[in-house]
């Protein structure tokens, strides 16, 4: 059972819990937090989503996150998360978006990592994670442009692909 801790839209924690999977009351959220993750030589790093995730089974996507567990904060979430997904150990984070998804209630945190890590040992996890890959600047652009991309995804996304067109 994934307990998570109830938000008002405004971030700030509204004092009771979530149980993931069960209906989240009227005018309350949970926190998602993700990163969009370059290596220092300009490539960014996709992930495959796995097929046996509720939402978006075998989509590949940029970076990675997931649902901030109860007492995380936002940069707790994301760098276990990104550990969890890629391996990679996280070091400074730029905020570079913040969002409300209404319909699933959810309000979105996003980074920026820029790391060094060994491209070569990014690691998968199981449940969650089955392939990756990088790419350049130039395919992440069209990724986000195709119909790969999902439109939450873009819609997340916008501001950051604009700022690097």
């Amino acid at each position: 059972m994934e307990v998570w801790d109830a938000y008002n839209v405004d971030g700030t924690l509204a004092g009771f819990d979530l149980i993931r999977g069960n209906p989240i009351p009227p005018n309350y959220y949970h926190l998602v937090c993700e990163a969009i993750i370059r290596h220092t030589d300009g490539d960014y790093l996709l992930m495959q989503r796995s097929f046996e995730k509720e939402i978006y089974p075998g989509r590949w996507e940029i970076g990675a996150g997931g649902s901030a567990l109860k007492g995380e904060d936002k940069i707790t979430a994301v760098k276990r998360e990104i550990e969890e997904e890629t391996g990679i150990n996280v070091g400074d984070l730029e905020e570079i978006y913040t969002c409300v998804w209404e319909k699933h209630q959810s309000i979105y945190y996003g980074y920026l990592l820029n790391t060094s890590f060994d491209k070569e040992n990014v690691k998968l996890q199981t449940g969650e994670t089955i392939d990756y890959k990088w790419i350049s600047k130039q395919e992440l652009i069209a990724f986000y442009d195709s119909s790969e991309c999902s439109p939450t995804l873009k819609e997340r996304l916008t501001s950051y692909i604009d700022s690097i067109r």
